[in-house]
């Protein structure tokens, strides 16, 4: 089937595979994340790039330190140099990696939450205990346990344990 150019619209050109002419896929790691887990990547991938033009950056922060109107032009290049060091390392390979390092410490973040967690509600029972305040209802604090012992959620919902069989749906 040809196009009014003349082209071939079928995918092949002058006879070769398409496969040779096809994007490369954009991410190593296409898993759907939440938008507050993208922010954490996207944090991730921040720091990374900072860390790379530290030295630009640290440049061009002594540059503008007690400068209000002149900055722009007194530090120009400076600003370039450290605006070019950032172009060149925020990458989509370097935010896959990101993306990646994002993803390897997940079981660290979920083990410091759950501490976290068990914590507060320890001291919430001190706390109560000490002013003499009621006891919470041991059923919401077996509730708020039983939620710190879910998984994280990544890419969709997790299965749920049927209480019926302990299988999962």
């Amino acid at each position: 089937m040809a196009s009014a150019g003349g082209g071939d619209v079928s995918g092949n050109r002058k006879g070769g595979a398409v496969e040779d002419e096809r994007l490369p896929i954009p991410s190593r790691n296409p898993l759907p994340l939440s938008a507050s887990q993208e922010a954490q990547v996207r944090e991730v991938f921040n720091a990374r790039v900072r860390a790379h033009c530290a030295d630009d950056i640290k440049a061009f922060a002594d540059c503008a330190r007690n400068r209000t109107f002149s900055i722009p032009f007194a530090c120009r290049a400076l600003s370039h140099a450290m605006n070019n060091c950032m172009l060149a390392h925020a990458t989509p390979a370097e935010h896959d990696r990101a993306r990646e390092d994002w993803f390897a410490s997940r079981m660290e973040r979920a083990r410091e939450r759950e501490k976290k967690e068990r914590r507060k509600i320890e001291q919430e029972r001190f706390h109560r205990e000490w002013w003499g305040l009621p006891e919470r209802d041991p059923e919401e604090v077996r509730r708020e346990l039983e939620k710190l012992e879910r998984p994280e959620r990544v890419g969709g919902a997790v299965r749920r344990r049927d209480p019926k069989d302990g299988e999962g749906r």
